[in-house]
C-alpha cells in the first residue's frame, strides 16, 4: 500500500511538472506571434552647419539648465525663506524633535509663500506671461515684465545696508537709481537681508520658551531632582503656553504682516 501510494504521487508529480512545461512553452509561443518593438534611444552629435545652429544648442542647454535650477530660484526670490527659517526655529524652541515634520513645515511655508506673493504672481500672470503667450509682446519685454513686480517686492524687504555691500564688491560708485541696480546684485543682497529678518524674528520666538526652561530647571534643581531631565518637564508647559496664545495664528498673523 505505500509503494501504491508513493508511485501515485511521483505520477502526480510528473503531470504536474509536464503541465507547467507546456503552458510555459505555449506562453512563448503567443509572445513570440505577438512581438513589441522596444524602441531605442540615442544621442547623436553631428557637425552643425551654420553658426546659427550652434547658437541654438547653447540656448537651449541653458534653457534646460535653468529650468532645472527654477525652482530653488524662485524660492530664493521670494518669502519662502523667511518663512520656513522661522517655523523651524519654532520647532527647535519647542524641543518637540521632529514634530511637525518637515514635510508639514514645509507644505505651510510653500502655501504661506503662495498667499504672500498671491498679487505679486497675478501681476506676473497678467503683464508677462500671458502677453507673451499671445504673443503681443517679446521674450525680453515678457523678462521685464516678470522681473518687475519681483524686483520692487524684494527692493521693500532688503536692507540698505546689504544693497550697498554688493554695489561696493561690485565697483559701483556713486548714488544708484533702483531701476539701475542689477539682479545680480540685488537678490544677494535680497537674501542674507531675509537671512537676518528670519534670525530676529527667531530670536523672538526663543524669549518665552527659554524663560520656561530656565523656571522649570531651576525649580527641579531646587527640589533636588537632579537627574530628572528639565527638557521633558518644560516640553507640557511650553506647549500649553503655545495653545493658550494660539500660537499659530499669532506666528501666520506676524509673518504675514512682515512682508506688508
Amino acid at each position: 500500500m505505500r509503494l501504491y501510494n508513493s508511485h501515485m504521487r511521483n505520477k502526480a508529480f510528473c503531470i504536474t511538472i509536464l503541465f507547467l512545461f507546456f503552458v510555459v512553452m505555449n506562453i512563448s509561443y503567443i509572445n513570440a506571434e505577438t512581438e513589441i518593438p522596444i524602441p531605442t534611444i540615442g544621442l547623436n552629435i553631428e557637425e552643425a552647419e551654420n553658426p546659427q545652429e550652434v547658437a541654438t544648442s547653447i540656448q537651449i542647454l541653458f534653457l534646460l539648465t535653468i529650468l532645472s535650477l527654477a525652482p530653488s530660484i524662485l524660492i530664493m526670490m521670494t518669502s519662502f525663506t523667511r518663512i520656513i527659517i522661522v517655523l523651524s526655529f519654532l520647532r527647535n524652541a519647542l524641543a518637540t524633535q521632529q514634530s511637525p515634520p518637515t514635510q508639514v513645515l514645509i507644505g505651510l511655508a510653500l502655501f504661506l509663500t503662495f498667499f504672500s506673493m498671491g498679487d505679486i504672481a497675478t501681476e506676473i500672470n497678467q503683464n508677462g506671461l500671458q502677453p507673451y503667450i499671445r504673443e503681443e509682446i517679446t521674450q525680453e519685454e515678457a523678462l521685464e515684465n516678470t522681473m518687475k513686480p519681483l524686483r520692487d517686492f524684494m527692493f521693500r524687504q532688503t536692507r540698505e545696508k546689504d544693497l550697498n555691500l554688493f554695489l561696493e564688491m561690485s565697483n559701483i560708485e556713486g548714488p544708484v537709481e533702483l531701476d539701475e541696480v542689477p539682479n545680480r546684485i540685488l537678490i544677494p543682497a535680497f537674501i542674507i537681508s531675509e537671512l537676518k529678518t528670519a534670525f530676529q524674528l527667531g530670536f523672538i520666538l526663543f524669549i518665552p520658551f527659554i524663560i520656561i526652561d530656565m523656571v522649570v530647571a531651576s525649580t527641579l534643581m531646587a527640589m533636588g531632582m537632579m537627574m530628572l531631565p528639565p527638557a521633558m518637564i518644560s516640553l507640557p508647559f511650553k506647549l500649553l503656553l503655545f495653545i493658550m496664545i494660539d500660537g499659530w495664528n499669532v506666528l501666520t498673523h506676524s509673518l504675514l504682516n512682515s512682508f506688508m
